[in-house]
């Protein structure tokens, strides 16, 4: 049974996340162009511009960034759980380099059909197809690595597949962008992730997708919860390791190709969410899951909001702040080990 003491921390985290979601949220509304005010955002709210401002940009950029880092967040407590790997992370598979190569290869159409025609189609291609290519290229990496891996019968195998699809796909990036280097301006911008261009679609696309994989994910807790105890003894309990492999696959390719077709290659945020979640609050998967949804929510918006006030009127790319922040973290917590 669950002691008082684990329950209580448990519940403490929960209240902890929702209040500063919440906290965020408004403060992702009071972000603007001139910095962070919350004076500012009353005016707003009374003037007639603010339905503009507020409805349409900061309100739809707030949640779609919690929503991102939500899926990020989940994403990363099951790769963590699936391989028994702490440093485990949501492109482990090869979606980070699929989706690399899937928006570069858009971006290389319309760097080769010629200025005028380059213009309109990169025109056409930011609105519609660079999400859909950097999805489709993050589910084409991680069903290249279950092929090359012979399905998720072996973690270590599907490990090693991972890492090598996602060198090759690496490499076949940079091929096309040195064939066409006009595509190396977009690559940078989507690998440096940004939540720039978020609006109520998007954010409908990205509740979509966690209502599907979080559900999925959680259904499998007690399966992750049977991994950790080693191969043996889950298959001693009679679970079938290959299927539960395949369905928490299917969850990380879902939750991890939306948020980076939506965000880009936001870095850290699904490796730190479980982190933090263990070190307050140490549960079992069922718990961590959602709670890692929760935590990765709040540290993107919380990245996303200082990214826009920090060096207002201009913004820092969030993946660099969360790259900064998240290695910070982990740094932080490796040295303290050292010195336990």
């Amino acid at each position: 049974m669950t002691s008082g003491p684990d329950a209580r921390r448990r519940r403490r985290l929960a209240w902890a996340l929702l209040a500063l979601s919440l906290g965020a949220v408004v403060a992702g509304l009071a972000a603007g162009s001139d910095g962070w005010s919350l004076s500012a955002l009353w005016q707003l709210g009374t003037s007639p511009d603010g339905e503009l401002i507020l409805g349409r940009i900061r309100a739809p950029r707030s949640i779609g960034a919690w929503l991102v880092g939500a899926l990020f967040g989940l994403a990363g407590a099951i790769a963590q759980g699936l391989f028994r790997n702490p440093l485990a992370d949501p492109y482990l598979l090869g979606s980070a380099s699929g989706a690399s190569l899937g928006v570069v290869l858009v971006l290389g159409v319309g760097a080769f059909s010629g200025h005028a025609a380059g213009l309109a189609t990169a025109t056409v291609l930011a609105r519609v197809g660079l999400v859909g290519a950097a999805f489709i290229g993050a589910c084409v990496g991680v069903t290249l690595s279950l092929v090359l891996a012979r399905g998720a019968q072996h973690t270590v195998r599907l490990l090693l597949a991972g890492v090598i699809v996602g060198v090759v796909l690496g490499a076949a990036t940079d091929m096309v962008t040195t064939l066409a280097p006009d595509a190396l301006r977009g690559k940078q911008a989507f690998l440096l992730g940004s939540t720039g261009f978020l609006g109520w679609e998007a954010c409908g696309i990205l509740a979509a997708g966690l209502m599907l994989s979080a559900p999925l994910a959680w259904r499998h807790a007690r399966a992750l919860d049977a991994l950790a105890l080693g191969e043996d003894s889950a298959r001693s309990l009679g679970l079938s390791l290959g299927r539960v492999r395949v369905v928490m696959v299917l969850a990380i390719s879902l939750a991890t190709g939306l948020a980076v077709s939506q965000a880009g290659l936001v870095a850290f945020v699904g490796l730190v969410a479980p982190h933090l979640v263990r070190r307050f609050a140490p549960s079992s998967h069922g718990f961590l899951l959602l709670a890692s949804a929760g935590t990765g929510g709040a540290l993107l918006l919380s990245a996303d909001v200082l990214a826009r006030s920090l060096v207002a009127p201009q913004e820092l790319p969030v993946g660099v702040l969360t790259a900064v922040l998240g290695g910070g973290y982990l740094l932080w917590l490796l040295h303290r080990r050292r010195l336990a």
